[in-house]
């Protein structure tokens, strides 16, 4: 079917929403990639298969929905009964028989499968009740969860695509623009550049080719938002690009995609290919003169390539490394053409601002910074997981009311945002609000959302050394600043881990950050050194403790650890079962002992121990 109308997308709604009401009983499986990875197709096929078996009246294969990421990724695979919202955690396909007899065909729920909330202390039912739901405020993610990813009738179900047909019918490119900028939109790809001013310069530059480009490519360790909105909700990404393409007067748009992400790439191809068989995406879109194709670009998975300029260059066919930033990309960018490139979020936000209006976007959030922000919320924190807040949310209504609190109740000692390029915040700074300026203002950055929760246990020598490491290998290399300016810094990170460095070291690493930062070609090399500065910055101590005392009060850095049996040892011989270089002797019932020659400080003999008989200092 050809829509050619408002009026026809309407009536899409209309049909749709009826096909879905037909069913009112449903079964939400969790498809994204992390519940896949733990058997959710196979449990697809199962519970398909035991319908069929049961040939229950009103009951079809149909009422088994694969969704996108529900963002719970820890307690996965999911499921979710609706209409009741009974959720289930780590469901396996043994389950499956249950769930249809008694849940879905019983409406009872089954106690074994619900959430054990660890700060309610009880058994909770529905979703919407637990706490790492009931604290979000979704936009972004509105629809991860609540439709199939792969059926654009389940889209049009909830008004997919009238946005662009109000924005196309109705208005003028300027209008758009206008209220874009009347929202207070940023780019959510980190640097929160405004959208509305990003599009603006686009347009108005003379050309008469222009493209828009979706960045895609996440490359943060542990960050997974833009992966799941792809793979989830990929019609909305979709429709934030053509209302962006036709304000800015683009025939081509390409959704840069990292090689790592095929799940991503299968959906949006599928979303492409049943927007143009309706006739929302290709020539003369909902009838009119606008014509508009996307194309899927391929990244092999480097990290630079998140920078706008080197991820033009490489969906252009050449090496992509970064040029100028005095040259900008909405003016030369693709193929030297006026270029908008804003990252996945940021166009999934665009269509609900069209539908709710600008008000109502600019009302969430803080000043200056409107709307939301979606993190992938990971480290030693209990609920792990894809979220998503109101900006201006404070780190520990993140941490705690989500994420329900550190792992083993042990102390907060650090969160890490931003990724590789961002910085670390201590506990002092729990209350601090999220948004782009109070986390630069900080030392910090907010990236494109990754956020890494550390306690006690984590050592910030450690960590810094960490992310330094990860950007010396993905450097480009083309300029000398962040080339060899990184490579020293790590090295000299690697020193005081060593128990080899100075306090001079300290202040070699300060002044070569800021040569750095000031020197560096683009954004990897500038703030390559946050993870750095920010740990000398709120963690110095724990830095001096290393050079002066050559210890590691994390007990994390081996130069600086033994591994000692203590006298609690039972002799249970657990330890030199583990022990892979032989280096623990010892009888059964006897104290154990560590040759702390042969020991490599593995940790496989702590991980063992039940009796905590092994003390790393």
């Amino acid at each position: 079917m050809t829509i050619a109308s408002l009026e026809q997308l309407k009536d899409l709604e209309t049909r749709n929403k009826k096909r879905l009401d037909a069913m009112p009983k449903k079964v939400m499986v969790c498809c994204g990639t992390g519940c896949l990875a733990n058997g959710a197709a196979d449990i697809v096929q199962s519970l398909q298969d035991t319908i069929k078996a049961r040939n229950l009246k009103g009951v079809t294969v149909e009422t088994v929905r694969e969704t996108g990421c529900h963002g719970f990724c820890q307690q996965g695979p999911l499921v979710i009964v609706e209409p009741h919202g009974t959720f289930y955690t780590r469901v396996k396909t043994k389950d499956v028989a249950g769930i249809v007899d008694q849940s879905l065909i019983d409406g009872k729920p089954i106690d074994s499968l619900l959430y054990a909330d660890p700060v309610a202390g009880r058994k909770v039912e529905r979703y919407h009740d637990i706490g790492f739901f009931k604290h979000q405020e979704r936009i972004a993610l509105r629809h991860l969860g609540r439709i199939a990813a792969n059926d654009i009738g389940d889209y049009f179900a909830l008004g997919g695509y009238q946005s662009l047909a109000r924005a196309i019918l109705t208005m003028t490119p300027d209008q758009i623009i206008d209220v874009v900028s009347k929202s207070g939109l940023r780019g959510r790809g980190g640097g929160g550049f405004p959208a509305g001013k990003k599009w603006r310069t686009c347009r108005n530059v003379e050309s008469d080719v222009r493209y828009v480009i979706c960045n895609g490519d996440e490359g943060d360790p542990g960050a997974f938002m833009d992966r799941s909105i792809m793979e989830g909700d990929p019609h909305a990404v979709l429709e934030g690009m053509m209302i962006c393409a036709f304000a800015v007067g683009a025939k081509d748009g390409y959704i840069y995609v990292r090689e790592e992400y095929p799940l991503a790439v299968v959906n949006l191809t599928l979303a492409i290919r049943q927007a143009t068989e309706h006739g929302i995406l290709g020539d003369n879109i909902l009838g009119t003169d606008f014509s508009f194709r996307i194309h899927i670009s391929r990244g092999a998975g480097a990290f630079v390539c998140g920078e706008s300029s080197a991820l033009m260059r490489s969906v252009a066919g050449e090496v992509g490394e970064p040029r100028a930033k005095y040259i900008h990309s909405v003016v030369k960018g693709l193929w030297d053409k006026p270029t908008v490139l804003n990252n996945v979020e940021t166009f999934a936000n665009v269509p609900i601002i069209f539908e709710k209006g600008a008000d109502c976007f600019k009302s969430i959030g803080a000043p200056n910074n409107s709307g939301t922000k979606v993190f992938s919320l990971v480290g030693k924190v209990k609920n792990t997981g894809l979220i998503e807040v109101a900006m201006g949310t404070t780190i520990r209504q993140i941490v705690y009311d989500i994420g329900g609190g550190i792992i083993g109740d042990r102390p907060f000692k650090a969160v890490q945002t931003g990724g590789p390029s961002g910085g670390c915040l201590p506990a002092d700074k729990l209350d601090l609000p999220v948004d782009f300026d109070s986390l630069t203002a900080a030392g910090s950055m907010m990236g494109s959302g990754g956020m890494i929760v550390m306690d006690d246990k984590t050592c910030m020598v450690d960590v810094a050394k960490y992310f330094l490491g990860f950007l010396v290998n993905e450097s480009c290399g083309k300029c000398v600043p962040c080339r060899e300016g990184l490579y020293q810094l790590h090295r000299l990170a690697c020193r005081i881990s060593d128990g080899q460095g100075t306090e001079e070291d300290l202040d070699k690493m300060e002044k070569l950050s800021e040569m750095v930062i000031v020197g560096s070609l683009c954004g990897l090399g500038k703030s390559g050194p946050n993870p750095l500065l920010s740990t000398i910055k709120y963690f110095r101590e724990e830095y001096l403790t290393h050079i002066r005392e050559k210890r590691c009060p994390a007990a994390v850095c081996k130069a600086l650890i033994t591994y000692e049996v203590n006298e609690k040892c039972t002799g249970c011989l657990a330890c030199i079962t583990a022990c892979a270089y032989n280096a623990i002797t010892g009888k059964k019932k006897e104290m154990h002992l560590i040759n702390q020659e042969m020991c490599e400080k593995c940790g496989a003999c702590t991980a063992v121990c039940k009796y905590d008989a092994i003390t790393v200092s």
